[in-house]
This record gives structure tokens, sequence and C-alpha cells, in this order.
């Protein structure tokens, strides 16, 4: 079974159980994510995934306070300046998070990949016309073949910072989702699509969309994902 919750404290460590779980984070930091309880609230969380637009400190406490790979990709409005001991900007990474934008990696059998950014809407990084990010998930393909020959899939998770064009997307340039990503689900089948940018105010707002074979999420502030390992069909992982 795969499912997307919203919220709910974690219980305790099952040993016995299949699935892995999986907390996404986006665009906000979460007073119940970087709280004090966080160990216990996600002690049984295997991995995190992070969608972008979020502090270089608050993806630090999250990877240091659970001891969990975070696998990220930058948003449009990326940190990437950090003030030194003697008061001057230097260029800087969250430490400990590794950026997967444009690879694919396996983790314990799972298949994930990144696409950072958002629509080009004014000069500055991270931001793609439809022609430069439809390029950027090309760059992708020898990977996602090599993959379907190895393990029988291309892709089973694509973390990306902005929506598909038309599912979760705003009606302005900057929020305006990407065509490409459409492309990339009916070519590849990720049985998930992870993405932020599109900031969620209701509690009745749409947060989940099945489109073909993929489950579009936006995890703006948080989610927390359960994958069934055993319905992965995966042969090793690295």
């Amino acid at each position: 079974m795969q499912r997307a919750h919203r919220r709910g404290r974690s219980a305790a460590p099952d040993l016995d159980r299949v699935g892995m779980k999986i907390l996404s984070i986006s665009d906000v930091v979460v007073s119940l994510v970087q709280s004090p309880a966080i160990a216990q609230r996600f002690s049984d969380i295997d991995l995190v995934l992070g969608c972008g637009d979020l502090p270089f400190d608050y993806m630090e406490y999250i990877v240091t306070m659970l001891g969990r790979p975070l696998f990220h990709v930058y948003g449009n409005h990326a940190q990437h300046k950090r003030l030194s001991a003697n008061g001057t900007l230097r260029s800087a990474h969250p430490e400990g998070c590794i950026n997967i934008h444009r690879r694919v990696i396996n983790y314990r059998g799972l298949i994930i990949g990144g696409l950072e950014g958002s629509m080009r809407y004014r000069e500055g990084p991270h931001q793609y016309t439809q022609r430069e990010m439809a390029l950027q998930a090309l760059s992708m393909a020898p990977q996602l073949w090599l993959n379907r020959l190895r393990y029988g899939r291309a892709i089973d998770i694509l973390i990306t910072h902005a929506p598909p064009f038309g599912i979760h997307d705003g009606a302005d340039l900057c929020h305006q989702g990407f065509l490409a990503l459409l492309s990339f689900m009916d070519r590849y089948k990720p049985r998930y699509l992870i993405h932020g940018h599109t900031h969620l105010y209701r509690q009745d707002a749409r947060r989940v969309t099945r489109y073909n074979e993929t489950l579009v999420v936006n995890t703006y502030g948080y989610q927390i994902i359960e994958i069934d390992e055993t319905t992965l069909g995966r042969a090793g992982g690295s």
C-alpha cells in the first residue's frame, strides 16, 4: 500500500514492517518538524526528501536530529550564502544534504530522481523556460533507461520544486507548472512526483492528484509517504 499523509505523530519503529516511510518537506519551516521532539515524533522515518525553498539550518537540523539521509532539489528562492565567522558572506550548501538535481539515485532499492527550479519569470538562478526544463529532464534519460533495463522500471519517485503543468500550478508565470514533467510521467511512470512551490493556505486545498500511473503530491510544509518495499521488485541498491 502507498499512502500520503498530511500530519500525525509517528509511532515507535515497527521492526517487522516492510514499508519505507518518507518525510517530504518544502517551502516553509514547520514548528512541528523543527521541534525538540522531532526524533520521537518521526522516529520511524527512513528517508527525507526536500523540494526546495527551505533554510539550510532547517534542513541540517532535520538531518542531525533524525540521522537519516536527506536528498533535495533547490527552489527559485534557494539560499546560497551563509555568514562566516568574520562577518562576510560565503557560498554554501546545506551540510549533510545531497542535491540530486538531474541525478537518479538508488536508496535501499528505491529509485529517486530530482529536477530543481521554477518557471523563469525574472533573472536569477534555478529558473527555466519550458524548453530549458525539457532539456534538463532529457539529460536524465540515459540513467532512466539503464534503470529500466536493470530493475524493470525507470524511477519510483521524482522530486521537483515546481509542479507539472496544469496540476497544482498557478496562472501567473512564476507558479506555472512545467510541461516537461507531464512528458516525464508519461514516459517513465514514477509512482510519485513530489513537488513544492505552490503554497497552500486552506485546509481543503487540493494536495494530491493522480495523473495516469503517478500520484502527484504537493508537499508544501511536510508530508509523510509510506511505500511498501515488497512491491518495488527491486534488484539491489546503493
